[in-house]
């Protein structure tokens, strides 16, 4: 038998990879992160834990890259399902409605996320998040943003913001409310995007920024 290629072998480190980042998203979702350990997560992806060390330098880098691989994904495939569209307020209305949909259909996992980047070690940067960063800031040239470069991080921070107040133990705010400042931040219409049932909160919603 011929020894394989390089690039089989690439590839086939690809879906290692991609499969860890995929268990590490299930299990923290399932049991929290404490309870989740690296030979779980090598056994649900079914791999050898040793892989895990040659791709990440630990648990928490892991779990940064994995949830941050889940949020590239479900905003991207936000921004291109159908009917598809170039309009920049509608992408953004997208974005926004992708990464709030995260916060509320996986809170235990995002809490952990923001939990981590909030202690010492901080943000992770990696190959998961600067894609995660690619969709976003072109979302912000495609709104028309003059300086995406400022405008980038200052959206990045609002939707983490807005995470964060979905998920405050004991103090949440209700997500259709902080969708709603986002929508008149950016002067985007309520019917943008994916919108909650019930209309805009209080039955009123402020004209779009002109």
């Amino acid at each position: 038998m011929s020894p394989r290629s390089a690039s089989v072998n690439e590839e086939l480190r690809r879906r290692s990879r991609e499969r860890l980042l995929h268990a590490t998203v299930e299990l923290v979702g399932e049991r929290g992160y404490e309870a989740t350990t690296l030979g779980d997560i090598a056994d649900r992806a079914g791999t050898a834990r040793g892989l895990i060390s040659y791709y990440f330098p630990g648990k928490r880098h892991l779990l940064q890259s994995a949830v941050h691989r889940l949020m590239h994904l479900t905003l991207e495939a936000a921004l291109e399902r159908e009917p598809r569209t170039e309009d920049g307020r509608e992408r953004l209305a997208r974005a926004v409605d992708a990464i709030l949909g995260l916060a509320r259909d996986r809170p235990r996992l995002m809490r952990t996320h923001m939990a981590g980047i909030l202690q010492a070690e901080g943000f992770v940067r990696c190959s998961e998040q600067q894609r995660l960063a690619e969709l976003l800031r072109e979302t912000v040239v495609r709104y028309g943003s003059p300086d995406p470069d400022t405008d980038y991080p200052l959206l990045r921070a609002l939707l983490m913001g807005a995470v964060v107040a979905v998920l405050l133990p004991g103090a949440p705010m209700p997500m259709a409310r902080l969708r709603a400042e986002l929508f008149q931040r950016y002067g985007l219409d309520w019917e943008l995007g994916v919108p909650p049932d019930g209309g805009p909160p209080g039955g009123t919603f402020p004209s779009p920024r002109q």
